[in-house]
């Protein structure tokens, strides 16, 4: 499906920079689409009113895609790797 886009400059501090930088290699995306996912998570919080970390974050599962399916395996990947960790954890405090 073709994407209609707008080419537009921006001046942002460096700070900013950096943020958006570091949203974008965590997304493993784009600087413009850590962007997008930015400005568009923004305005769904200002609509939801006081309801705006919720509405962030369904809109980031939306983006993501995550299906129940994508969550559970993402859980049980997660598990292990705490498990992992911590039976390394354990091994490396014994004198």
């Amino acid at each position: 499906m073709a994407r209609t886009s707008v080419k537009a400059t921006y001046a942002l501090d460096v700070a900013s920079v950096q943020a958006l930088e570091k949203m974008a290699k965590r997304w493993d995306v784009s600087k413009s689409e850590a962007l997008r996912r930015a400005i568009h998570a923004a305005a769904v919080a200002q609509a939801a009113g006081g309801h705006q970390g919720v509405a962030a974050l369904d809109q980031l599962q939306r983006t993501l895609a995550l299906s129940p399916a994508k969550a559970k395996a993402w859980v049980r990947d997660v598990r292990a790797e705490r498990r992992a960790d911590a039976s390394r954890i354990a091994t490396k405090s014994r004198p």
